[in-house]
């Protein structure tokens, strides 16, 4: 049971991780992306029921149809597949939010049924209360998760989301098994070929692998960019890196307008209206007063193209134009500029850009 919950916990921090700010890159990656996702939910769902199955001890042995037992995860995964479609294509409403959680706990209570209907040598009776209140919660839960994780995409709500998700998933199996009642069956009424608990637990346990690692990358990006700077030491100013030095240098003028992805086109945005610009993996985010957008462009060449313009680096994974800086703290030998953005309260200064930062802000 411990296991299983925690299962639903990784499988639904993974999905809603994943899906984080993809309204701001291009259509073909937010596809990956869901994709991606739904996998991760959809196979959580699938693992976290089967989990628990394997903790299931009844007077006599049972079995499970392979057939069946891989439609069970292929329904999970194709109807959360289907509501992150329906959130990160299109604009997203009240409606579609409700709709969305809707969906994912039809599909938390398909994969259940499904899944309960693979067992062999077994027949499982259910009661109409049981199965009402399993749906009801799954519902409720399910919606409550979404409209949490998505009312505002930040760490807090993706965190909430979580844990509101993962109960749903857990409460959902136990609630129905626990109306359910089990009789042995002497023949079988195989659809494909019978597994065992013990082939049934190596698949889980290799779909559990695979959840962890997920989840595990998922935590490592879901991190404050801060915080996995402080991680590592960074590059001398003399010695740039490696990225850096194998860019070829540009023509010596100051770029006025940076490029940013938004709804599948490429636009643009004066340099002069940027705040700061943000590395994320090998792209950036630019922050203006409007918000924050996807930019194409790595940290390193944002820093190259931006060499004749107002821009100064404070840290990193860092630019920042000091005439937006509103404030500006000292913190031993570092610092933070404070911008008082919605998307963009404050900036790091490592050590070694403290000094310039300090003289950019006439300190």
């Amino acid at each position: 049971m411990a296991a299983s919950l925690a299962v639903a916990m990784m499988a639904g921090f993974t999905g809603l991780s994943l899906t984080n700010g993809l309204s701001e890159y291009p259509s073909n990656y937010r596809k990956i992306a869901v994709s991606f996702a739904a996998i991760a939910l959809g196979g959580g769902i699938w693992s976290m029921h089967f989990v628990a199955m394997l903790g299931l001890q009844l007077p006599f042995d049972f079995f499970y149809d392979a057939a069946i037992t891989l439609t069970s995860a292929l329904v999970a995964i194709l109807v959360v597949g289907a509501a992150l479609l329906l959130l990160h294509f299109g604009k997203r409403t009240r409606p579609k939010l409700i709709l969305a959680g809707l969906i994912v706990g039809v599909g938390i209570i398909a994969m259940h049924y499904i899944g309960m209907a693979a067992l062999q040598l077994c027949k499982a009776v259910y009661t109409p209360f049981g199965v009402t209140l399993s749906i009801v919660s799954s519902c409720v839960l399910s919606v409550a998760a979404f409209g949490i994780a998505y009312s505002k995409r930040n760490r807090r709500n993706i965190l909430l989301g979580t844990i509101v998700f993962g109960l749903a998933v857990f409460a959902v199996h136990f609630i129905a098994t626990a109306a359910t009642k089990f009789s042995q069956l002497l023949e079988t009424a195989k659809v494909g070929p019978i597994m065992s608990n013990e082939t049934l637990a190596i698949g889980v346990v290799l779909s559990s692998f695979a959840l962890c690692g997920a989840f595990l990358l998922s935590t490592a990006t879901f991190l404050p960019s801060e915080t996995l700077a402080a991680a590592g030491p960074e590059p001398s100013p003399t010695q740039p890196s490696n990225i850096e030095s194998n860019l070829q240098p540009l023509a010596p003028m100051a770029m006025k307008q940076i490029p940013y992805e938004l709804e599948g086109r490429t636009q643009f945005v004066d340099a002069g209206a940027v705040a700061a610009i943000r590395a994320e993996g090998h792209y950036t985010y630019v922050y203006t007063q409007n918000g924050h957008f996807f930019c194409a462009w790595s940290i390193a060449e944002a820093e190259k193209r931006l060499a004749k313009s107002n821009f100064i680096k404070t840290h990193r994974s860092y630019l920042i134009n000091p005439t937006m800086v509103k404030g500006f703290e000292r913190l031993k030998d570092t610092g933070v500029c404070y911008f008082g953005l919605p998307d963009l309260a404050k900036v790091p200064v490592s050590r070694s850009q403290l000094k310039p930062v300090r003289e950019a802000l006439g300190l």
